[in-house]
């Protein structure tokens, strides 16, 4: 059996991180270490991951530099040529990494992923990747943030970015994965729970999403330009769909203007029609 290395970024996750450390300690794969980065986290989180050492074999601590750098680190200590990232508020299913192996140790196999159920306070629902190959990374994540890929791979591209410390690092680190060939197998069967919630890097980078598009643009210039009419497809309909959205509010609004404008006419005629 390969040994598998479970590197599990934190920052002031004293809530979550429990339930990940110990998804990943309860694997039916048994051949794996556990990997925890203390990226600069409050007191609270230092006494959670104190109270769980029983369950990490290695505890890294750092200045808060952000995921990626957390990330790289992790993956910098780790025995494994097999990496599963694994962020501080998911957890897994127990068989998660005994299934992803039997697909990472295909040479043609950069990433894999799974079948997704995503949760909030309030709701949730399942979330199927697509996979597949670079094509269908080009504009968006095609995977989760949370995925198993092999250490010479991540060597090869000199790990996640970090630089990009405002989101979408998971989705440029895949890119760079894909760029020489290979593919993203996706396991279609929730294996990985995924955790929206307000204040999380996820969240913060929707309110980044141009100048992310435009650094992951820039940074892959020449797959673009290779792929120059699915770019322009990509922008006009980005556009258009803006547009759209622009308009539906436009229309919100000047119906409520209308409605307080006509408030004091419609009082009057019901003063009249009750005379």
């Amino acid at each position: 059996m390969h040994l598998v290395s479970i590197v599990i970024p934190c920052y002031n996750d004293y809530k979550f991180v429990e339930k990940a450390i110990l998804s990943a300690y309860n694997q039916t794969y048994s051949e794996k270490e556990i990997i925890v980065v203390d990226d600069g986290s409050n007191f609270k989180t230092k006494m959670k991951l104190k109270s769980l050492r029983n369950y990490i074999n290695v505890l890294l601590v750092q200045d808060n530099k952000g995921q990626s750098a957390a990330r790289n680190f992790g993956i910098k200590k780790a025995k494994s040529g097999f990496i599963f990232v694994l962020d501080s508020d998911d957890f897994i299913e127990p068989t998660f990494i005994e299934k992803a192996m039997e697909f990472i140790v295909n040479p043609q196999v950069k990433i894999v992923t799974s079948l997704s159920k995503c949760f909030t306070k309030s709701r949730e629902w399942y979330y199927l990747p697509k996979g597949g190959s670079l094509k269908n990374f080009l504009f968006g994540n095609a995977a989760m943030g949370s995925v198993m890929f092999k250490k010479k791979d991540w060597q090869l591209v000199n790990g996640y970015d970090e630089k990009m410390t405002q989101g979408w690092e998971d989705w440029e680190f895949y890119i760079r994965l894909l760029k020489s060939g290979g593919i993203c197998h996706v396991m279609e069967e929730c294996l990985f729970h995924y955790q929206k919630r307000e204040g999380s890097t996820t969240s913060k980078a929707n309110s980044h999403r141009g100048q992310l598009f435009s650094y992951i643009f820039i940074k892959h210039k020449e797959i673009y330009i290779n792929n120059y009419s699915d770019l322009i497809k990509f922008l006009t309909t980005r556009i258009d769909e803006l547009e759209q959205d622009k308009n539906k509010i436009l229309e919100k609004k000047e119906l409520k203007i209308g409605k307080i404008l006509l408030s004091p006419f419609r009082s009057l005629r019901k003063i009249f029609q009750s005379k």
